[in-house]
């Protein structure tokens, strides 16, 4: 074997651990479920929500049905599914002793942040697309692959509705990316999986909060749950790129702070006592 070990390697260890880890199938199924159940739902209730955005599509095209499941999904699943490996893959090694063992491997310690860091982004990038498939796929079996009205009241054909459904997934994982980093910030902070994964869950639900406190408003287009709807803007005509752009940066001043504390914490992590 060629050259030592890099973050590929790191990153290619860490996607093997993750398939024989029940969190990374409770996640996936949580993902696979859900867009199934909801189809269910809408089948016997003849109706979606009508209070949101699509909401009123969803028997008349199965394409507005992952739209809808995305407004929903980031009240708290997909916050909670993509915590649930980024807390979880540095608290684990501190729970199982083996932070040693892999300091051992020929590997820097930056190295190893890299590797786990893709794998955390990996597992929640493929949850969300996963859903978003299983989505489309339940829709149109129960209300057609028909097209899809945008949110300026155009027509779009069916075909255009796919492909915006899937950039409208690229774009809500923008948020989603910021959220992987708090979860490994707090997955290196606390050294316990539970307390990340849940303290990264509650961290979205309170910024949540923050929104709809009344004399907040202002900070609303700046908040982390907001950038989640940014999507919206490639179902406008002409389409709106500003929510698109500010999600970039609004998520990156959440995100990059929070992965770089998190990769100065395990810099500096003593694992002399186990």
């Amino acid at each position: 074997m060629n050259g030592s070990p890099g973050p590929l390697t790191v990153y290619r260890w860490e996607l093997s651990k993750l398939r024989y880890q029940k969190r990374t199938y409770l996640g996936l199924g949580a993902a696979t479920i859900v867009p199934i159940l909801f189809v269910v739902a809408t089948h016997f209730r003849h109706h979606g929500p009508d209070d949101v955005p699509f909401g009123d599509y969803i028997t008349r095209s199965g394409l507005a049905i992952p739209l809808v499941i995305l407004l929903f999904g980031a009240i708290w699943m997909f916050p909670l599914i993509s915590a649930l490996v980024a807390g979880d893959i540095f608290a684990s090694e501190d729970h199982n002793g083996t932070l040693k063992t892999i300091f051992t491997r020929s590997l820097e310690r930056g190295q190893i942040f890299t590797g786990k860091t893709m794998a955390a982004a990996t597992y929640a990038f493929a949850a969300i697309l996963l859903g978003g498939t299983v989505a489309v796929v339940a829709g149109s079996i129960e209300s057609g692959f028909n097209p899809l009205q945008s949110l300026s009241g155009t027509t779009v054909s069916a075909w255009k509705a796919l492909e915006l459904v899937y950039v409208s997934l690229l774009v809500y994982l923008i948020p989603i990316a910021a959220i992987v980093c708090i979860g490994l910030l707090l997955s290196t902070l606390t050294r316990n999986s539970a307390a990340a994964v849940v303290g990264t869950l509650m961290v979205s639900l309170l910024i949540q909060l923050i929104g709809i406190l009344p004399g907040l408003g202002g900070l609303r287009p700046y908040l982390l749950s907001t950038q989640f709807n940014a999507w919206q803007g490639l179902l406008r005509t002409p389409i709106d790129w500003a929510p698109i752009v500010r999600a970039a940066w609004v998520c990156a001043l959440y995100g990059l702070p929070a992965l770089a504390a998190a990769y100065l914490v395990f810099l500096r992590r003593d694992v002399a006592g186990g």
